[in-house]
């Protein structure tokens, strides 16, 4: 069943799924996408043409027109608090990568929730790109630590949103509950100012350093992240019947990574 933010609006309101592809004005203030700018055009993994995407961005924006800033802040916090964050399952197909799969599941980790960050930001008429960085974290669940081998972590993603004439980094991972659980400070957006992981716990231990910066891309470097995650994780599967949230309860207060 797809998420209820996505389709939850055609049983409350009676509102129309447009088609996959419809370019016409969804809702008052939700402008028509660009067939040309490639940081507003639909692709297999940004599928802001998904009746799902569509729909969800209608569902958070409503019949309220605003402008870039505001519909952008409305989208991060509907994407980062609206889907849980769950690195254990981590599906590198297309499909699995797609802002839509998010949707289907009710959950993501970094790469996904970034990408839905982005269709639905396209599908508002913003321009929006897919950020990509290797990162080292200090805090992680003990399964987490085995699995992966290593604290470094390749191609961490975020979202970043051309807002003022400029791109502003968006960092939707970390859900507000998640965040409690793991002592650390949900992200903030504003719109203006990047927003990007912490570098410290809310207990002063170090979280989140940025070792290398891949890149903005209109499209998920699938190719790349896959050959790195396949050179890096040989034993990721591992994690595929494990429970996340579980295993943070079980350890506390802790980090997570990207």
């Amino acid at each position: 069943m797809l998420h209820s933010l996505a389709f939850g609006l055609v049983l409350r309101h009676g509102l129309r799924i447009p088609a996959r592809g419809d370019g016409v004005d969804r809702l008052k203030g939700i402008r028509t996408m660009s067939r040309t700018d490639p940081a507003l055009t639909a692709t297999a993994i940004v599928d802001s043409d998904h009746p799902a995407v569509i729909a969800f961005a209608q569902d958070t924006l409503g019949n309220t027109a605003g402008d870039d800033r505001a519909t952008a802040i409305r989208l991060y916090y509907a994407v980062r608090d609206g889907f849980r964050y769950d690195p254990y399952r981590v599906d590198l197909s297309a499909a699995g990568l797609s802002a839509s799969r998010v949707l289907e599941n009710g959950y993501g980790w970094c790469i996904p929730k970034a990408v839905l960050l982005a269709a639905a930001c396209r599908v508002a008429g913003i321009p929006a790109r897919l950020g990509f960085a290797n990162v080292r974290n200090h805090l992680s669940t003990q399964r987490l630590r085995d699995a992966l081998g290593t604290d470094t972590y390749y191609y961490h993603g975020y979202t970043t949103i051309l807002l003022g004439g400029r791109w502003v980094k968006a960092t939707p991972s970390f859900n507000i509950e998640l965040c409690a659980k793991m002592n650390i400070g949900a992200l903030e957006f504003d719109g203006e100012s990047d927003s990007i992981l912490h570098p410290f716990s809310l207990t002063g231990e170090q979280h989140m350093e940025y070792l290398a910066m891949h890149g903005e891309f209109d499209d998920v470097p699938r190719d790349d992240v896959v050959a790195a995650f396949a050179a890096h994780y040989p034993n990721l599967k591992v994690l595929g019947t494990a429970d996340w949230e579980a295993d943070v309860a079980h350890e506390g207060a802790i980090n997570t990574p990207a």
